[in-house]
């Protein structure tokens, strides 16, 4: 009788509400088994789930279920990044509350992710919009201010006209708002500042220890960080040119090597000496606030066509009073960054090139690279920022840079100018204070007072939490919060005259830098339970995107010593490990009319030849590239669709075994069906095996066919465990399907009676192993295949199998095989043959005979399980 297919709209729910109600997923603090922690980054709550969280979840998922099959006590909790500009944007197009916008969107993206069957603690679920949650936040915020980590201070920010808020530099790309997409420009405003300049040493030098982290990720914080060893130099003005009272420029450069190379002096449009110019000279005022609508970022500085104004002052060069150079205000240099003034060296740098054969200025080189003469070395069009020997350089010809660059602070440290050395060396670093002030409404409140006689206070942490007004209008852009009088007026808590409330918002990138700490102990008054959060924390494996490499990942370390200063946690890092996953791609399709989903979409093959066609029309459809799922293009698989058509088993399979799982994964209807196909194999080869292994012990053998499937099974069961330890979970599926065509024919031929009591109980024990391999996997089959077999207890809780070490011991070695030291083939033999087998049945391999031709050897020589040379 042929067995019923297995159906997961049926099984799937079923083992889910099983699982709820014996809540095998909630972990406990106090569980005495070892603690390990799974988290993947927490979603934003657009609307929907996408095919990119099913692979990211599932990745966790896996690790969880192993590990807790593996006798760990897991924490895999779930929440929500709730706050930020979507929201408020959603409230003004649809006419709704950015509250009712974002917990109905959560409730959608639940029960989408628990149709996933993920084994997650949902009784510790959060949004960072809960009151309970940014009440602790504004707590944090509290501290950090008293213990000196938090500034309010006048500055530059990136101005998004479109979102009508500030923007970190880290979240303008290419000179437009991360979000947005706008145009980002220059404004001058006073924010709230985190200090995590005060970590620079220790930021950077923790990355040392992160060895669980991808390089690439640790490579993109030391750049950011970007720790500079190099020399402030102090150029003097030329009186002739220098207005009154001014008499040097500073430099910082880490490059003082070049300075024979030098042609022009730069400065920022804010720089004190171009605003005392700017006042008298209309022209290079108005030059100037061209250069502010610029963005404050390197990226949007370094791609902005750059710009100069002559401004008519001189300096002398520090090593000749005779020779002087030009000064002008540039766009490309920001005051907030070194000294907010540069020396030009054309030839050794390309920005500085692009800018000399701009303006007509001198290009001298002074490295000469390996294999130049330096009599006809020249730089044209591309600068030379290599190695090399110096040249054009007075006393520093023929040195190397580095020893040039000793050799020029040397002397300027000897120096003085008006008092102070004219060469200081100075280590910088590139990183700045994290400006979090957001000109927002949906946002956690900055938890201070303004007061015109006290000055600002931070709210008493017994008022707090400062909780947002449900009230408020979004008819016209801006902050609602700065309109909103009733909720803006406060008294003063140390006057107690009237005062006002802070009215930006917070950056919602802080929501996140502290929420893995609040899941160890979610339910405390504090922020944290200090036993808690140090017996759970670090993350023992951290999954998300590599797009969060230096915003999340950079700010949540901040953030985890800034609380060890505070007092809530002690640990330094907040990750141990960090896996970065690859993105769901897709084809794109383009019909008459634009962009078509892929739902809507009929792929035609014959004759090896491709086409699309609309399902309802039939009408031709061009196939695009393969890129990342978006909705612009249309080229979105909806998860619900996946789910309800095969199950969420086959999803997360296909997401697990197509490609490794740091690169992109290719989305296809037939590679979904072929996992598809996958899950009704095992299901049909347990099920209809079933009948009789329910009442067989499992048990290995080490003879024949049956000790054959015992090998391959305890050899798949090792490896697969290594591959999940690794992440390697494509490799781990890989071996999956190998095991299962090698106990597919055992197996059917326990279903037809044709098997003795040995293959019997090997094949039990293999599909035992079997089940519990793919469990951390397909969870739902899992439990399916272990009920079908009449076995005790959920698979969700079985233990991790136990390889046998005889078992996986081969038994078989392959030697190269050379003949006068050259390789010609390979020699299959049994581990512990003597060396008169091994001669005897080398000189039975036919590639031997052919190059024997007849004749007997001079020599074998063969060295034990390495190798076999025959010289002939």
């Amino acid at each position: 009788m042929a067995t019923e297919r297995y159906n997961p709209r049926a099984a799937e729910p079923h083992w889910q509400k099983v699982w709820d109600e014996a809540k095998i997923f909630e972990t406990g603090n106090d569980d005495p088994r070892e603690k390990y922690y799974v988290l993947e980054m927490f979603p934003y709550p657009s609307g929907r789930i996408h095919m990119g969280h099913v692979r990211n979840y599932a990745m966790g998922d896996v690790v969880a279920r192993y590990k807790r099959a593996k006798g760990f006590n897991v924490l895999h909790p779930m929440g929500w990044d709730a706050f930020g500009m979507p929201a408020e944007n959603a409230a003004m197009q649809n006419k709704v509350h950015p509250k009712e916008w974002t917990y109905q969107n959560i409730d959608t993206m639940r029960r989408q992710l628990k149709s996933m069957g993920l084994s997650l603690d949902w009784s510790r679920e959060f949004a960072t919009c809960d009151v309970d949650y940014y009440h602790r936040q504004q707590m944090l915020f509290v501290d950090f201010y008293e213990k000196g980590l938090v500034t309010r201070k006048t500055s530059k920010v990136n101005w998004d006209p479109v979102d009508q808020t500030v923007l970190a530099n880290e979240q303008v790309v290419d000179g437009r708002g991360w979000r947005s997409g706008a145009l980002v420009e220059q404004r001058e405003l006073t924010q709230w500042f985190f200090k995590i300049t005060d970590f620079n040493e220790e930021l950077l030098n923790g990355l040392d220890t992160l060895d669980h982290w991808p390089e690439k990720v640790r490579v993109m914080q030391r750049n950011w960080i970007g720790r500079s060893e190099g020399l402030l130099v102090r150029w003097a003005l030329d009186q002739a040119s220098a207005p009154e009272g001014e008499s040097e420029i500073e430099v910082y450069t880490t490059r003082p090597d070049t300075l024979f190379g030098a042609s022009f002096i730069a400065i920022a449009a804010d720089h004190p000496l171009a605003k005392k110019l700017a006042d008298e000279n209309p022209a290079l005022a108005a030059f100037a606030e061209g250069c502010r609508h610029t963005g404050t970022s390197v990226a949007a500085v370094e791609t902005a066509e750059k710009k100069g104004f002559d401004t008519g002052l001189k300096v002398k060069h520090p090593f000749d009073d005779n020779w002087t150079l030009p000064v002008y205000v540039a766009n490309f240099v920001l005051m907030e960054y070194g000294t907010g003034a540069i020396f030009g060296c054309p030839a050794h740098d390309q920005r500085d090139l692009d800018f000399a054969n701009k303006y007509g200025l001198p290009v001298t080189p002074v490295v000469l690279p390996e294999g130049e003469d330096a009599a006809t070395f020249q730089i044209t069009e591309t600068a030379h920022v290599e190695e090399g020997t110096m040249i054009n350089s007075r006393f520093l010809d023929g040195m190397t840079p580095d020893v040039a660059f000793k050799e020029v602070a040397d002397r300027l440290e000897k120096v003085t100018i008006n008092g102070r050395p004219q060469g200081e060396r100075k280590v910088q670093f590139r990183l700045r204070d994290w400006g979090i002030s957001r000109q927002r409404y949906w946002g956690c409140p900055i938890p201070m007072i303004h007061c015109d006689d006290c000055g600002v206070l931070p709210v008493p942490k017994a008022d707090l939490p400062v909780k947002l007004p449900d009230d408020v209008d979004f008819d016209r852009p801006g902050n609602p919060l700065d309109r909103h009088a009733a909720w803006k007026q406060v008294p003063c808590p140390k006057c107690g005259k009237a005062a006002r409330r802070e009215t930006d918002t917070m950056d919602t990138f802080v929501d996140s830098s502290w929420y893995y700490t609040r899941f160890t102990a979610p339910w405390e008054n504090e922020p944290t339970d200090l036993k808690a959060a140090n017996e759970w924390l670090p993350v023992d494996q951290y999954i998300g995107g590599i797009e969060h490499a230096i915003l999340h990942l950079l700010y949540s370390r901040f953030f985890t010593r800034a609380m060890k200063v505070a007092g809530h946690v002690s640990v330094d890092e907040p990750f141990k490990g960090l896996f970065t996953q690859g993105m769901v791609v897709h084809e794109t399709y383009r019909g008459t009319d634009g962009w078509v989903a892929p739902a809507d979409v009929r792929i035609e093959e014959s004759e090896g030849t491709r086409k699309a066609v609309l399902v309802s029309t039939g009408e031709p459809v061009e196939i695009g590239s393969i890129e990342k799922m978006s909705k612009s293009k249309k080229n979105v698989v909806d998860p619900d669709d996946i789910i309800a058509s095969y199950g969420a088993d086959t999803a997360r399979w296909f997401m697990l075994s197509d490609s490794p799982p740091d690169r992109d994964v290719i989305w296809t209807e037939a590679g979904v069906e072929g996992a598809h196909r996958f899950v009704q194999r095992v299901w049909r080869l347990i099920s209809e095996a079933a009948p009789v292994l329910k009442s067989v012990a499992p048990k290995s053998a080490s003879e024949g066919e049956a000790g054959q499937i015992s090998k391959a099974t305890h050899k798949t069961l090792k490896a697969v465990g290594e591959d999940i330890e690794k992440l390697s979970f494509n490799k781990a599926v890989a071996r999956l399907y190998e095991l299962v065509n090698t106990i597919a024919a055992p197996l059917q031929a326990v279903a037809s009676g044709k098997a003795d009591a040995v293959l019997q109980g090997a094949s039990r024990e293999a599909v035992d192993v079997l089940i519990a391999m793919i469990a951390p996997m397909m969870p739902h089959l899992a439990e399916a295949c272990r009920a079908e077999l009449g076995a005790d207890g959920l698979a969700a809780m079985a233990p991790w199998p136990t390889f046998d070490p005889a078992l996986i011991v081969e038994n078989e070695i392959t030697l190269p095989v050379q003949v006068n030291g050259k390789k010609r083939g390979d020699l299959t033999i049994a581990r512990d043959a003597d060396q008169l087998a091994v001669e005897k049945a080398v000189l039975e391999l036919d590639f031997i005979k052919s190059a024997l031709n007849g004749s007997a050897p001079k020599k074998i020589i063969v060295v034990p399980q390495r190798i076999v040379n025959v010289v002939a």
